[in-house]
């Protein structure tokens, strides 16, 4: 198999970068890019640590993510499995990556910059959903911003109703989680319970 070993050797393939891809990015929320984010019920968190990499799905009513100023973000970290792996790497390692997503939208925004996490009470409490505040504020200081040309999602035909799977075609959560602990856990008593669990702990 050949691979790419050097810069050079890169380069010589893919050339240099066009006009537009450089002006795009950014240190601080624009007004444009603002109507991106604002806008977005979901976004991708990478992260890294001493165990290696890890990306994390965050999803929420649409611009859950804050813009506190133009150059500070702030994510709610809202009920999970408590694996925490996202934050425990955040807390000793800063760096993060985020990928906005917009239903409908090929657009979609990236932002890198270093993050901590918050437990103020009152930056908390302004979070709260039905009375239910995140257990931890992740704060973003944001060091690049930029758009990704929506190339990869009209190649994937993300948001065409017509190419959307049967979830019925693919394992369940309880099925992968029987398998993987002979029986143990999971199983079909799991995914009938998911709904219910689900609904109670969204928030």
């Amino acid at each position: 198999m050949d691979t790419i070993d050097t810069l050079d050797q890169l380069e010589a393939i893919y050339g240099t970068p066009v006009d537009a891809s450089i002006v795009k990015e950014v240190p601080r929320v624009t007004d444009q890019y603002r109507a991106f984010i604002e806008a977005a019920p979901f976004v991708a968190l990478a992260t890294a640590g001493p165990e290696g990499l890890d990306c994390s799905p965050r999803g929420d009513l649409p611009g859950f993510v804050r813009i506190h100023d133009d150059k500070t973000l702030m994510i709610p970290d809202r009920a999970g499995n408590n694996r925490v792996d996202s934050l425990r790497n955040i807390v000793r390692d800063p760096r993060v990556g985020l990928l906005f997503m917009i239903p409908g939208s090929g657009t979609t925004i990236r932002c890198n910059g270093r993050a901590v996490l918050s437990t103020q009470p009152e930056l908390l409490a302004s979070f709260a959903v039905n009375d239910k505040p995140p257990r931890s504020v992740i704060v973003v200081s944001i060091e690049t911003l930029y758009f990704q040309c929506a190339r990869a999602i009209v190649r994937a035909r993300l948001w065409d109703a017509q190419a959307q799977v049967d979830p019925k075609s693919l394992p369940t959560a309880g099925q992968i989680l029987a398998a993987l602990s002979e029986g143990r856990v999971g199983g079909e008593a799991y995914d009938k319970a998911w709904p219910a669990r689900a609904a109670k702990t969204l928030w």
